[in-house]
């Protein structure tokens, strides 16, 4: 299974945001953090917007934020948003596939994918949130733990 560059750009703002739940976070900001594109994260940004996933504050101190807790922000059903479909292969133009046990199997295999995805929320995966933070700021985590002693 191979998600898209548009499900993966979806849960690094996310995950950005959840090691940052204190302020306002522009998409520049973010892109910078992750090296990559502003305009593809717009779209991504915008979409996770609309969907309530997070939400926007215009204006010359704006920027994103979560919409809501991280333990309600369900990563299956990101995933799921955010794909256009689950084709694993293409089986409706396949002469074969009336007889064929690929089709059954991969459909199987998706459903136990998405059956761990929906097992985690976004708190699950940002639970080192304090050295998630210190390595968008470029600091080690054992450093974060050492200056925490």
């Amino acid at each position: 299974m191979r998600l898209t560059r548009y499900t993966d750009y979806a849960m690094r703002v996310l995950l950005y945001l959840a090691a940052r739940p204190d302020r306002l976070c522009s998409i520049s900001e973010i892109a910078g953090a992750y090296g990559i594109s502003q305009n593809h994260l717009m779209k991504v940004v915008s979409d996770l917007v609309g969907a309530g996933y997070l939400e926007s504050v215009r204006g010359r101190s704006g920027g994103v934020r979560l919409a809501r807790p991280p333990s309600e922000i369900n990563i299956g059903a990101v995933v799921r948003h955010t794909e256009d479909g689950f084709d694993l292969v293409d089986c409706g133009s396949c002469v074969i596939a009336p007889a064929c046990g690929l089709t059954g199997a991969l459909a199987q295999a998706l459903t136990a994918f998405m059956k761990v995805l929906d097992g985690y929320t976004l708190e699950n995966l940002t639970s080192r949130r304090l050295d998630m933070a210190g390595l968008f700021d470029g600091v080690r985590p054992d450093a974060l733990k050492s200056a925490a002693d």
